[in-house]
């Protein structure tokens, strides 16, 4: 049996048993001493087995964690960032916040989160974050989960009495003059279910899609229906110019 036949047998041997004594190993592939020092520390370098007093341990493999967006993505990402940290700002002590599903969504949450406020989502990511780090009031909107999306939806029950905010915020594919374009239909309609509850709707994109038109996508809302939207500077001055004639207060960060 050849080095590398071998070092792959003892690696699959591992694995198995979680752990393996030089011992074992000396005996199973009839092998000096010397060689399965050797083996175990080729086999550590490479990163393959962890070796341990007398003999060697499997590497656990480590899940990757959930990022809610690519931070690889520096300018995506510091925008987002500011659009979040710009959009807490204007929530206070004691109100209710409606926080949907999205990157954005997801920095805001956690940006709010150990306020005094209680935030309604149907956001699985940001809901498991509120919790995990001990927010006292998290609300989370009932439904079929969505492993795909991450969300919760339920867009067939009436959802409209069951829920109010002060804030609603929530971004989407686009937002162009004539309003606000969501990808996913089922997200669309559960979250339009709640857009009579709540008092001001705030829309929170980054730059990159303010559009002055859109290929696909549900229009979640009329331009009309926004209260507030905050996003990049970078974004098209004439689709912005467009939204502000239509009575939308727009932040700049």
């Amino acid at each position: 049996m050849n080095e590398i036949t071998r070092h792959n047998e003892i690696v699959a041997l591992v694995k198995a048993k979680g752990m393996v004594k030089v011992t074992e190993l000396i005996e199973l592939f009839n092998i000096s001493p010397a060689t399965a020092r050797r083996d175990i520390t080729k086999l550590d370098q490479e990163g393959r087995v962890k070796k341990v007093r007398n003999g060697i341990v499997k590497i656990e493999e480590k899940k990757v964690a959930w990022q809610p967006l690519d931070t690889t993505n520096t300018d995506n990402y510091h925008e987002k960032a500011r659009i979040a940290l710009r959009a807490a700002k204007i929530c206070n002590d004691g109100e209710s916040v409606v926080i949907n599903c999205g990157s954005t969504a997801f920095l805001l949450g956690r940006e709010l989160c150990g306020k005094d406020l209680s935030i309604i989502t149907n956001y699985f990511p940001l809901a498991s974050y509120l919790i995990e780090n001990d927010h006292e009031n998290v609300i989370i909107m009932g439904g079929l989960y969505n492993k795909t999306q991450n969300i919760i939806l339920n867009p067939i029950i009436d959802m409209s009495n069951s829920y109010a905010g002060k804030w609603m915020f929530t971004s989407g594919k686009a937002l162009t003059p004539a309003g606000l374009y969501k990808t996913e239909i089922l997200t669309a309609v559960s979250e339009q279910q709640i857009l009579e509850k709540i008092e001001k709707l705030v829309v929170v994109v980054d730059s990159s899609k303010i559009s002055t038109k859109v290929d696909s996508g549900m229009l979640f809302c009329r331009a009309t229906k926004i209260d507030i939207l905050i996003t990049g500077k970078q974004a098209n001055k004439d689709v912005i110019a467009a939204i502000k004639e239509q009575g939308v207060e727009v932040i700049l960060v």
